[in-house]
């Protein structure tokens, strides 16, 4: 079948876009009407600092697949930075007692999970043998030691004082993770908010070590089945729940590729940082962050 177009489609086309509102070159469309001289303001990349991002993408070998593993990380840290910004904006506001506005930071942390998570999905082109041509060169550097990383899991409530060490020798990434570890998370200032509204909360349960990682509490538990149950009456605190566990839902789904990512790029063997790698991995696939909102589902 000849794929040439017809000689009416062509007059047809020329006809067209001889009607067009000016010319393709001289028309309001005309790429010659955008701005193009920024010696004295900001260009697309003055404004977003390219020139600092792409030196900050520095590859130690040779090998093809290194560029791949700095870029994805890259983007994972700069997603990471904003999960962090939404999530401390949400809890000043629900520290505050405010329900509304910091729903829609969560569904922005959710949409950034969902970003990070497929960034796995790239990584995963790279095979194990690509990923030994350039392993080496980075030495002990790794993952576990990133201070975004962990913030997150400080701020979403999952706290262990031992991983504060690999911060300990800068006070700027240290200090602000201490910081968030000896406060609440999201989820104490949910069940804040819950005690607020005359449901029953422990006092322990509210004013506690927040260094320990959260335990299912029944009367906490019942709190929320309150809430599962009478939605008319408590919509606001049964619409946070479900964007908590939404939060929580893509962390794991983010762990899990992670885990697989790692199994098919070095099996079981150690992890650059240290750690035993997929075994240990496996083994952070049991935390859960609000025991209580996976519970209620169970008792409903």
């Amino acid at each position: 079948m000849s794929t040439t177009l017809p000689r009416q489609c062509w007059k047809l086309l020329a006809s067209c876009a001889h009607e067009l509102p000016g010319s393709a070159q001289r028309g309001e469309n005309a790429p010659e009407r955008a701005h193009q001289d920024f010696s004295q303001s900001l260009s697309y990349g003055d404004y977003l600092h390219l020139d600092v991002l792409k030196a900050a993408h520095q590859p130690i070998t040779g090998a093809h697949d290194e560029h791949l593993f700095i870029a994805v990380h890259h983007v994972s840290e700069v997603w990471l930075g904003l999960i962090v910004r939404e999530l401390k904006a949400a809890m000043a506001l629900l520290d505050q007692g405010i329900t509304d506005a910091p729903l829609k930071m969560l569904t922005r942390v959710v949409r950034a999970q969902e970003q990070l998570t497929n960034a796995w999905e790239v990584l995963k082109t790279m095979t194990p043998a690509d990923y030994l041509l350039f392993r080496h060169a980075f030495g002990q550097a790794s993952g576990f030691q990133s201070a975004g990383y962990r913030m997150v899991e400080f701020l979403l409530g999952n706290r262990q004082g031992v991983m504060l060490r690999p911060h300990e020798h800068r006070s700027d990434l240290h200090d602000p993770l201490l910081e968030a570890m000896s406060g609440p998370s999201v989820y104490d200032l949910a069940l804040r908010l819950l005690a607020a509204r005359g449901l029953t909360v422990p006092a322990a349960v509210l004013v506690r070590d927040f260094t320990q990682k959260p335990v299912l509490n029944e009367e906490v538990l019942q709190a929320w089945l309150t809430v599962y149950r009478d939605t008319e009456t408590y919509w606001d605190l049964y619409e946070l729940a479900e964007k908590l566990l939404d939060v929580e839902d893509n962390f794991r789904r983010w762990r899990f590729n992670h885990l697989t990512t790692v199994e098919r790029t070095i099996g079981f063997k150690a992890g650059s940082g240290g750690t035993s790698g997929a075994g240990y991995l496996r083994q952070a696939l049991s935390t859960v962050l609000f025991p209580e909102l996976w519970e209620v589902r169970t008792r409903l």
